[in-house]
This record gives structure tokens, sequence and C-alpha cells, in this order.
């Protein structure tokens, strides 16, 4: 799945010329750098594989998310439709920028279904936070007629889906604004980093400046810059940069060796009778970084998890209990726990987190099981593993 499976020299080369020359800062001192821009070089990766006008690097995936919220105008007691299944920044990122959550229900895709953005929009609906969980894309044919005909504002994290395409074009650039993360868990990671995509040259822009306290970044005297908006600092180092400049390189490699694998074990998991598998619109977009898979109901799905752990088969996440990415364990964001008081302290939440109608997730992720990919797997690896993988399933079913 990750980006780390494949550490290498190269890393060590970027990082160690980033060292050498002393310049940890992404921004100016041209003396001491020796032409050496490692945010700057991973940025023009960035753009030439997702086909995205313009790309800035902040400090993670969380800072993104908020980044592009911001340069996307979401703000103060906007209204933000989003998922119930994502990693918990993505409800940060919103509850951070002023902005109120809507959670709205899912499908098979993983991600938000047209007909659950629907039954929540209101007039003050002010945009959609579009979620690409688990490496694919989310069914954009049928959500992009739903954004159009409400005018909302949408923005994608796509922090699990660099890699990851709908009818040839990258997930992120949908919207006014996309963000991905570079942790250490990513297809390409930085350590810690993100990265966030637009085409739109004044969303950019926004993007640069709310990430670096403001700065404009014209010109070479840096304390001599002017400073068009307010912001914040999101930026990421030079040494973060080196690194998933020498991943991003790499990208490519890593998702036909993840697609290899993963066909190989959805072809083993096809023949055990009652598993279904992930909707996804455009198998050609996917990332696989995840093979995503359901049993019959979330009791049977228990069972298999309850086995690969009996049996020591590692690698599966079983979402409808972890205590990140799915609301069933978000406690702190249902009763707004914080050391501080929000917005919505102020404006009051736009739903009763606590008592949410949201069938479709609750049964879709309970009954999901889902497998990190693993690049790195050689084919004896793979056939063990696989053979031990439906093994186990089949002891939990029979």
């Amino acid at each position: 799945m990750a980006g780390f499976d494949l550490y290498g020299a190269e890393e060590k080369k970027e990082v160690m010329e980033v060292l050498e020359t002393g310049c940890l800062f992404r921004y100016n001192w041209e003396h001491l750098r020796d032409g050496k821009w490692k945010a700057r070089e991973l940025e023009g990766l960035a753009k030439n594989y997702t086909g995205a006008k313009h790309a800035h690097m902040v400090s993670s995936g969380s800072t993104a998310v908020t980044t592009a919220l911001s340069a996307a105008g979401i703000g103060f007691g906007d209204e933000v439709i989003v998922t119930p299944f994502t990693y918990i920044a993505t409800i940060e990122a919103i509850l951070w920028q002023g902005a109120l959550p809507v959670f709205a229900d899912i499908d098979e895709t993983l991600c938000l279904s047209a007909e659950g953005i629907e039954k929540v929009i209101t007039d003050k609906t002010k945009g959609v936070l579009l979620v690409h969980m688990c490496g694919a894309a989310a069914d954009m044919d049928a959500l992009m007629p739903v954004i159009e005909k409400h005018n909302l504002t949408l923005v994608e994290d796509a922090g699990q889906a660099l890699g990851a395409f709908h009818k040839g074009k990258s997930v992120g650039l949908f919207g006014k604004s996309g963000a991905f993360s570079f942790d250490f868990f990513k297809i390409t990671t930085a350590g810690e980093g993100g990265l966030c995509i637009t085409d739109d040259n004044k969303i950019y822009d926004y993007m640069h400046q709310v990430s670096d306290h403001g700065h404009d970044h014209i010109g070479d005297n840096r304390g001599m810059e002017q400073h068009p908006i307010l912001g914040t600092n999101f930026r990421i180092s030079e040494l973060n940069a080196a690194v998933g400049l020498a991943q991003m390189r790499k990208i490519e490699t890593i998702r036909n060796k993840n697609r290899k694998n993963k066909a190989y074990l959805k072809n083993l998991l096809s023949e055990i009778e009652g598993v279904e598998f992930r909707a996804k619109l455009d198998e050609e977009g996917d990332s696989a970084t995840f093979l995503n898979f359901f049993m019959k109901d979330t009791k049977t799905a228990q069972k298999v998890m309850d086995q690969f752990a009996k049996d020591g088969v590692g690698g599966f996440n079983y979402w409808f209990t972890n205590m990140f990415h799915f609301i069933n364990q978000w406690d702190h964001i249902k009763n707004l726990q914080t050391p501080f008081k929000m917005a919505i302290h102020h404006l009051g939440a736009p739903q009763d987190y606590n008592n949410l109608d949201l069938p479709k997730a609750q049964e879709v992720i309970g009954k999901l099981i889902s497998l990190g990919i693993k690049a790195s797997w050689t084919e004896e690896e793979l056939k063990t593993f696989g053979a031990q993988m439906v093994a186990s399933i089949k002891k939990a079913i029979k």
C-alpha cells in the first residue's frame, strides 16, 4: 500500500543533498541551496502526474485539506456536507475553519452518494467536502450533476487517493480545490506532508499564501514580500519534500505493483461464495492501495475478522469499529469536546450528531473488510498470504 515499502538509496540521496546545503527552508536562501529546490521540484512532478495546472506542497494531509477549504472560501458558519466514513482529519478541518459539518449517507463506492447529498441539502448548505476513500474515486458522474444543480462549492479530500483517476481525470480536479496526504501510510510518503492541487489561478494564490502567513512569494527578499491575505504556517520542509520527491518518482511503479497484487488476491476472493466487492466506476483509475470486500452482513464480517486474528493473518482493517475512520466511534465529535470554544459551539450544530440517520453507511461499513495492498510482496509471499486469507475466511463462514 505505502511508499515506505520501497524506501531506498533514492530517498537518502535527496535528503543528503538538502543536508549538504544546510537549507531546510522551502523558500528563498538562494545563496545556500546550490540550486536545490525539493518542494518546488516535487510540485512539478505532482502537476505532471495529476494534470493539474497548479500544485502546492504543505506540511501534512490535514493541513492540505484545511488549505483547500480556505482557498475555496469555506469558513465561518458555512454548512459543509461530508461523509461519516473518513479519517477524522476531514471533520477536524471543517471545524477548524469555523464551518459546520453535515453528515450524509454513502453507498457501495464507500463515498458520498448523490442520494445522500440531496437528502441533507438546505438553503444553508455552502459546499461538499468529498472524500475519495481507500484509493479510488467516488461516483463523479452521479455526484457532479447534484453539486452543479445546487451551485455548491466542491472541495475534494483525496488524502488516500493519489494515483486515482475517474475516466482519465485525477481526483482533486473536479472541484475548486483538492488535497492529498503524503504521510507515512500513503502510496507515496514524505514522512509527513500534504499536496493541494487546482486548475484555478486565484485558488492557487490563496493556497500558497494561506499556508505561509499570507506571503505573496514575489521577489527575492522574504522580509519585503507583500501579504495580500491572512495566513498561517502550513509549510513543508525541504527534508520532507526531499523524501516525497524520491517517492513521487516511484508512484507508477508502486501503483502497478499494487494493481497486480490486488488482482491476484481479488481473484482468490471471487471464488468464495457470498463475497462481494466495492463498487468502482473506473477500474482502470484505481490506485489499488486497498482491496475492499463485503461479507453478507456485519455479524459475518466480525466473525471473519476474529478468525484472521486467531490465525495471525494481518493487514486487514475493520472500519466499523475503527476509532478514527467511522462516525460510530467519534464521541468527541458528537459531543464537540475541545479545550476551547469553536464556531460550532456558538452557532450550534446543524444536526444532532448523536442521532444521525445514516442507514446505508451502517450497513455498508458494517459488512466491509479492507486489506492494505503491499507493493513489496514477493510472489511467494503473495501466494502464501492469499492461501492463508482464503483459509481463514472459509473457516469463519462454514
